[in-house]
């Protein structure tokens, strides 16, 4: 009989996942382990011989064989011992269980009890990264990470908090607490257990799971916490309340949240593998999903918006499009599209109109979709709003689209520049620059948008890769286009969109006004010292 368990190892300072194929046939007894072992994982047959026998079960008679997968990655020390003691009993029928979310790392000594392995702190990680939900190490193995993997564990996530707890997962009991002021770099070897520097148990201030968060709030201020861990009965980890978290909401009251403090978030879609992809967000939480595609007039885009209604009826909202006139906004909003995206090759990525001759400018397609949503609206009663996609460079053309009819916009190329943008800050020719690329593109490998029904791969591109201008962080930014947007307002005289869409006055410009509209006819004077 066969049987997987789940594990971990490590390569260098990183973790990554193991399974322990155990396979238990008849035949001549043997136990062989395949998989790149070094000696000390080749030990592991009779470490888990002993450990199966001195515990009070039967060593099964048979030829056992056990593969590390992936078999082509080295496997070096004790860590195997324990799932591969598992995965014997579980094959041999002495242990029942089927759990495929948790995972075993441990040594074995002769007498079966379990003994510290070092490295748990990134093979947690791994675990977390690869779905696994419970992590079963010896008990005194969490402890026995080190400075170097608390440091590791800063630079991947940005975060100085750590929580130490028993079996190494976020949910596990609570023993300790490491931040930044538990360690001096300067001072301290890398090497130093988290024992021995980490804030224990005792004396930490936690809460209950019962407190409110306006309690937790309070805690933190009346005995000057930055960090209050919230526990279970069972003294296990179940939440962090951060004091940052409290002044941030108070400086960005205008933050979507909902009523759990939890950000707004979305996600994109495609017509492709929706059936897998939808459950899996809205699982995770996902408050609203589009459909990310140049391609909106489609019955593609029909089938999912058709999926999403048969299984969750009207409570996940989901966006539709690209589209450029009226009969698309028309076909999407009759298949049930909460807000449809208007817009095909405006994007300063976007090279769909090139590529494949289909488009419209910006402008035109914005004002007439946005005339069919009323139109829509009067004989339906249902108001779809819609999304401005592309054609957006300088601040005032967000005031344009507005005043165009777009009830909100897309700002890739915009939020692109920002601290907050997860792309790389490089220096090209002397000037610092963010990556940017369009989801058309090989880059992003994103070929599931484009479903024409036919091969799973990107024919051609419809996006391109790209750098812009680094302009530091976003709420500085924000802001500073806010102003101008509002300033805008004031000087049509009115104070809301609606009104701004009903009474701006759109007119066609010359190129002699377009020049008029900028500093002409004049030297500017330099600001930066000198004569």
């Amino acid at each position: 009989m066969l049987y997987k368990v789940r594990s971990l190892g490590l390569q260098g300072i990183s973790g990554y996942e193991v399974t322990a194929e155990c396979d238990l046939a008849s035949g001549l007894p043997n136990f062989d382990i395949v998989g790149l072992p070094d000696t000390a994982v080749k030990e592991a047959r009779e470490r888990v011989r002993s450990a199966i026998k001195n515990n009070g079960y039967p060593f099964p008679v048979g030829r056992i064989t056990v593969n590390l997968a992936p078999a082509n990655l080295r496997k070096s020390g004790t860590i195997y011992d324990l799932p591969i003691c598992v995965g014997i009993l579980a094959a041999s029928g002495q242990l029942t269980w089927s759990d495929p979310h948790c995972a075993f790392v441990g040594e074995l000594s002769l007498s079966g009890t379990l003994r510290p392995v070092v490295g748990m702190l990134p093979m947690a990680l791994a675990a977390r990264d690869a779905g696994i939900q419970r992590l079963f190490v010896p008990a005194d193995s969490a402890p026995e990470a080190t400075l170097a993997d608390v440091l590791a564990l800063k630079a991947k996530t940005g975060h100085s908090t750590v929580a130490i707890t028993e079996d190494a997962t976020p949910t596990g009991k609570l023993l300790g607490l490491v931040t930044s002021r538990d360690y001096r770099i300067t001072r301290m070897s890398t090497d130093i257990p988290v024992r021995e520097f980490m804030t224990p148990r005792e004396k930490l201030i936690t809460a209950p799971a019962a407190t409110t968060l306006k309690e937790a709030n309070d805690i933190i201020w009346d005995n000057k916490l930055n960090a209050l861990p919230v526990v279970d009965d069972q003294d296990h980890l179940m939440y962090f309340v951060f004091r940052k978290d409290y002044a941030e909401h108070k400086e960005h009251p205008l933050a979507l949240q909902d009523a759990d403090k939890r950000y707004l978030v979305g996600a994109g879609i495609n017509s492709k593998d929706y059936a897998e992809r939808v459950p899996a967000l809205v699982e995770a939480g996902a408050d609203v999903l589009c459909i990310d595609s140049s391609e909106g007039y489609s019955v593609w885009q029909k089938k999912t918006i058709d999926f999403i209604r048969e299984k969750y009826g009207d409570t996940v909202k989901v966006g539709a499009g690209n589209v450029v006139d009226r009969e698309g906004f028309r076909y999407l909003a009759r298949a049930g599209a909460d807000f449809v995206k208007v817009g095909i090759g405006g994007g300063s990525i976007c090279i769909t109109r090139e590529t494949k001759g289909i488009g419209r400018g910006q402008a035109s397609a914005l004002i007439e979709v946005a005339a069919a949503r009323d139109e829509y609206y009067k004989e339906t009663g249902v108001y779809v709003p819609i999304c401005s996609d592309g054609g957006i460079v300088f601040d005032f053309h967000m005031t344009l689209a507005l005043a165009m009819g777009a009830d909100f916009l897309m700002l890739g190329r915009y939020f692109a520049r920002f601290d907050e943008s997860p792309t790389n800050k490089l220096m090209v020719n002397g000037a610092y620059v963010k990556e940017y690329w369009g989801e058309g593109s090989n880059r992003a490998r994103n070929w599931q948008r484009y479903d024409l029904g036919g091969k799973n791969d990107l024919a051609f591109e419809e996006g391109v890769d790209s750098y812009v201008a680094y302009a530091g962080s976003l709420h500085d930014n924000v802001e500073k286009s806010l102003y101008k947007v509002k300033s805008t307002m004031c000087n049509c005289g009115v104070i809301n969109i609606p009104d701004l869409q009903k009474n701006a006055k759109l007119t066609l410009v010359s190129a002699t006004s377009i020049v008029e509209g900028g500093y002409h006819d004049v030297t500017l004077r330099t600001t930066g010292g000198g004569q």
